[in-house]
């Protein structure tokens, strides 16, 4: 069964490493947050797929959807994904978060927890189609929810990040060889969260 998050839920971590993460708060106004929240809920396709965990095939407790440019397919557990078209308003996104970055990305996976049962588990972003060393970006509109991170060399070495509303989060090149991250799930009510993670895949 999937850990609880184990991090504080005021504030951010001390001492996260800044050569691998930037994270900023704000990058979209609040209204312009709610307005993306509404619309993404009630217009992406949203599916909830299945995945390899442990030699089991689960069904993965959160709904998901991949777009991007035309030949950025998504693979997971060995299952391939065709990317939906860009819309108009994540190439609104897409052209924010470039600009912060200063790196162009082709590709896009949103990722929508419903509500606090909602979760991934521990992991690390090294499909081979994202590169050796990938830079990703994170956007997230609605419910505040802690990213967790651990070092893959000793579990003890912690942090947390409190995405908020509206919210950036730059993964450097580097984090996915040492580090694995998450989005526990929480007892606590939640309301829905979208998280928006820009990826550069090698068609």
């Amino acid at each position: 069964m999937e850990q609880l998050c184990f991090f504080p839920e005021a504030g951010q971590s001390k001492g996260i490493p800044k050569e691998l993460f930037d994270y900023r708060a704000g990058l979209f106004s609040i209204e312009e947050s709610d307005v993306f929240l509404k619309k993404f809920i009630k217009t992406v396709p949203w599916q909830q797929r299945v995945q390899k965990l442990y030699d089991k095939e689960v069904i993965t407790p959160r709904l998901t959807a991949w777009f991007g440019e035309l030949g950025t397919n998504y693979s997971e557990s060995g299952k391939i994904s065709d990317p939906l078209p860009w819309t108009k308003e994540l190439q609104m996104i897409r052209e924010r978060v470039e600009l912060m970055a200063g790196i162009q990305f082709n590709s896009v996976l949103l990722n929508y927890y419903r509500d606090g049962s909602d979760s991934v588990a521990w992991h690390s972003d090294k499909e081979h189609l994202l590169g050796k060393r990938p830079v990703i970006a994170s956007v997230s509109f609605g419910q505040v929810r802690s990213f967790d991170i651990r070092s893959k060399a000793d579990h003890s070495e912690k942090y947390s990040i409190r995405l908020e509303h509206g919210s950036y989060l730059l993964m450097k090149s580097g984090l996915q060889e040492q580090w694995e991250h998450r989005i526990a799930k929480s007892t606590k009510p939640m309301r829905p969260r979208i998280n928006l993670t820009f990826r550069i895949v090698t068609p």
